[in-house]
């Protein structure tokens, strides 16, 4: 009997200890399952907090005032927002697209690249802007080698001693600089026409020049103002290099990495139009960087200045290979479109881009502008030049707003004109 009391005591010792134990390991469970449920709630709420867009971001970041709101964050905005930061300056973005970048915005489809707003090589003999841009990304070496396609026949631009060997069966560039000037247009010159055929001869012009130029304006030529063409660049050599500079590629990953790069912890409020709110942002900071269009800054007190706008159809192909090159321009206006492009060219070095079974093609089509589209390039005529001296007298007079790039000074800029133009904001 003893024994068996002895063994009911141990056993009611160790359920006390057990139940204890038990409560003990209760209470280290819950509160570790209280530990990972509040984890959990953070987790997502930090993930919400990086899916918001800018705009969402501003509104909980209560900063007030900066020292440059820009407007605008294509290349110019971009470039003049990093170098303000490293001058220790506040910055802030206002972006009327829902994209940063302007129009060296890349699109990634299948695997590719696409320039979405037409092509764009980089190309400069400044070694200060070509060190400036390679200091935020690696560049793929790139030479815009073009070719004319008319008809059965392609030849290569710009006008070289292929070019002419194609046209006349020419060897030499004496031969073929003799057979350009015995069909120069010598007369007075009234028109585009005139213009073209002064410069490069009758064949040139009206196989290369005449029907791609019409449909760019959706004008004949002879009712084309000759200021169009200033000059025709004509080389007497094999060169197929589209630019002349010594600097030229693209950036590995696109122009996106390069911009994002240059917006490096800066807060960009995207799809925001800065005209339609602009008393309250103007309020936010002690300057104005402007690269938005010149005469809606000013309301269009003086009328509206008229731009050439581009329209892109893109196309999937099945295939490795569409056409061989990145740009095939279409010099027959029985063509409706004047260019080809074909995006996976512009990564030569990419195996594992170039080994795609498929390829991404643009058909560009110049169009008529209106307020519905996107004005892309200025028309310099007599009647938008003295328009937009107008203008550039009113932003003259505007302390605290700096003017920049294509749409606010009204005029056709290459991207390293533009960051030469920064450089000068900040005497570089």
């Amino acid at each position: 009997m003893e024994d068996d009391s002895l063994q009911r005591a141990n056993i009611s010792d160790f359920n006390d200890n057990y139940s204890s134990s038990s409560n003990k390991k209760n209470t280290k469970c819950l509160i570790i399952t209280i530990v990972i449920i509040m984890l959990s709630v953070l987790s997502v709420y930090f993930l919400i907090l990086l899916r918001k867009t800018p705009k969402e971001q501003k509104e909980k970041t209560n900063l007030t005032h900066y020292d440059y709101l820009i407007v605008g964050a294509g290349l110019y905005g971009s470039s003049f927002n990093y170098l303000a930061r490293q001058e220790g300056k506040t910055t802030i973005i206002v972006e009327k697209r829902n994209t940063t970048g302007g129009n060296l915005y890349c699109e990634n489809v299948e695997g590719i690249f696409v320039h979405k707003y037409g092509a764009h090589i980089f190309h400069t003999d400044n070694k200060k802007v070509w060190d400036f841009v390679n200091n935020f990304t690696e560049f793929t070496p790139f030479q815009n080698q073009p070719f004319a396609k008319l008809g059965n026949s392609l030849y290569s631009l710009p006008f070289n001693m292929w070019t002419y060997h194609q046209l006349w069966g020419v060897l030499t560039p004496e031969e073929a600089q003799n057979k350009i000037d015995e069909q120069k247009y010598h007369g007075e010159v009234k028109n585009l026409e005139d213009q073209a055929m002064s410069l490069v001869g009758k064949d040139i012009y009206e196989k290369l020049i005449k029907g791609y130029t019409e449909k760019q304006w959706e004008r004949e030529c002879p009712n084309l103002p000759s200021f169009i063409i200033k000059r025709l660049p004509t080389r007497f050599t094999f060169d197929t290099n589209y630019f002349n500079d010594r600097y030229q590629g693209i950036p590995v990953g696109c122009y996106n990495k390069l911009i994002d790069k240059m917006l490096t912890d800066t807060e960009v409020i995207l799809s925001t139009d800065f005209n339609k709110d602009r008393e309250k942002y103007t309020k936010m900071a002690d300057k104005i960087i402007y690269t938005g269009k010149i005469d809606e800054y000013f309301d269009y007190k003086f009328g509206k200045l008229e731009y050439r706008t581009v329209r892109w159809d893109n196309e999937i192909k099945d295939t490795d290979n569409y056409q061989g090159n990145a740009v095939i321009n279409y010099a027959s206006k029985a063509v409706p479109y004047t260019r080809v492009i074909e995006h996976k060219h512009f990564e030569p070095h990419n195996k594992e881009v170039q080994e795609l079974k498929k390829t991404v093609v643009s058909y560009e089509f110049s169009e008529e502008w209106d307020d519905t589209k996107e004005g892309y390039y200025p028309v310099n005529d007599e009647k938008n030049s003295e328009l937009y001296k107008k203008y550039k007298e009113l932003a003259d007079q505007e302390k605290n707003v700096i003017f920049g790039g294509r749409l606010a000074q009204y005029k056709y800029f290459d991207m390293k004109d533009i960051i030469e133009d920064v450089f000068k904001q900040f005497n570089i």
